[in-house]
């Protein structure tokens, strides 16, 4: 398995970039938010990497940062959801807004994914959220997380916020601790970006 590729830049599109590594040029396709991050030509990049063999072929897919690859495998485990719709999903939504739709029960915000249908993406809140689980922000458990993103209160907006830092890799524990300290007022995707700083991108 390849992880990561890091060296000079060589090549970059919409949807892939180049990575050369001691000689060697890496292909990795990409989301539309990896590729906003991406440096100038010629300058050093890496990208978080997991390789998808097919009887046919044998893909790379880079990712700014390992929230982007934990989502990515997430929904690409999910029946049905392949590697190019995770892409597209992934073009449209941050891994955080992803992570807080399917918490929320949001199926709609990833019908704004190309090639995502309504039945589709109502599939992939089911399977997803089932896996993660709403843990609030004193360790408990949230009966129901299934109000639209911004029509929970307080507590719910915590819930919310450690349910999708849970889902982007982190403990149950970690991502209460993090959400805790904050303001529980705050709008879930706000709580969600603060908590990240604290707990550091991995």
């Amino acid at each position: 398995m390849i992880y990561s590729v890091r060296g000079t830049l060589i090549h970059r599109e919409t949807n892939l970039a180049v990575v050369e590594c001691g000689g060697v040029g890496y292909q990795c396709n990409i989301t539309l938010n990896t590729a906003r991050q991406l440096p100038q030509i010629g300058s050093e990049a890496m990208l978080f990497t997991i390789l998808n063999v097919r009887e046919d072929a044998a893909e790379l897919f880079g990712f700014a940062d390992n929230n982007e690859l934990t989502c990515f495998k997430l929904l690409t485990g999910v029946n049905g959801v392949g590697p190019k719709a995770g892409l597209s999903i992934l073009s449209e939504l941050s891994p955080e807004r992803v992570a807080l739709a399917i918490a929320g029960g949001d199926y709609k915000a990833l019908t704004r994914a190309q090639g995502v249908g309504p039945k589709l993406a109502q599939r992939i809140v089911l399977e997803l959220k089932d896996k993660v689980g709403i843990p609030s922000a004193t360790g408990g458990t949230v009966l129901d997380s299934g109000a639209p993103i911004g029509a929970a209160n307080a507590s719910g907006n915590a819930a919310e916020a450690a349910s999708a830092l849970t889902m982007l890799g982190f403990s149950a524990g970690e991502a209460s601790a993090a959400v805790a300290k904050l303001d529980s007022a705050l709008p879930v995707e706000e709580l969600v970006r603060q908590a990240l700083r604290t707990l550091g991108r991995r």
